[in-house]
């Protein structure tokens, strides 16, 4: 029978290997497949909650989030991932309501700033963000920033 466990931790919670598995999700995807040289290791995961979806027992759905402060005055979200094989299952949708609603509520964040793939607008719109910035290459990818003021609306809708 499939068992599906969304999991969130601090750095200092993760256990070796499932740091091991996140790291290489994050390689696999943006390194990888992405075809993108960066440096994926940038000292923001420690301050960070990591949200996670165990399948069965395998890390298929993960992203990063940043209290204010740190990457942006405001909280952010990042290496926001979904398994290639895993793709078109709502896993993503999900996690992004959970990770939001950790940021508002159980952190208290008033503000979300993200540099979302541009391909990606029309979803974190779905959640209220809006674009604050015109499109711009990072990495040779498009993106734009986005904000989200505190709002659980779209978290309820």
């Amino acid at each position: 029978m499939l068992k599906l466990n969304w999991v969130l931790k601090g750095f200092n919670e993760l256990s070796n290997n499932e740091w091991y598995e996140i790291a290489k999700l994050r390689s696999d995807t943006f390194i990888v497949e992405q075809n993108c040289h960066y440096q994926d290791f940038d000292n923001y995961d420690q301050m960070s909650d990591h949200l996670f979806l165990k399948k069965d027992s395998q890390i298929v759905a993960y992203m990063r989030l940043i209290p204010s402060g740190h990457f942006y005055p405001e909280a952010s979200f990042g290496r926001v991932i979904v398994k290639a094989t895993e793709r078109g299952s709502g896993y993503g949708k999900t996690m992004l309501e959970k990770g939001l609603r950790h940021l508002l509520v159980n952190m208290g964040e008033p503000v979300i700033k993200i540099q979302a793939e541009a391909y990606l607008e029309k979803l974190y719109r779905s959640f209220g963000f809006r674009v604050i910035s015109k499109p711009y290459l990072d990495y040779d990818i498009w993106h734009v920033d986005m904000l989200l003021e505190a709002s659980l609306n779209a978290l309820d809708g």
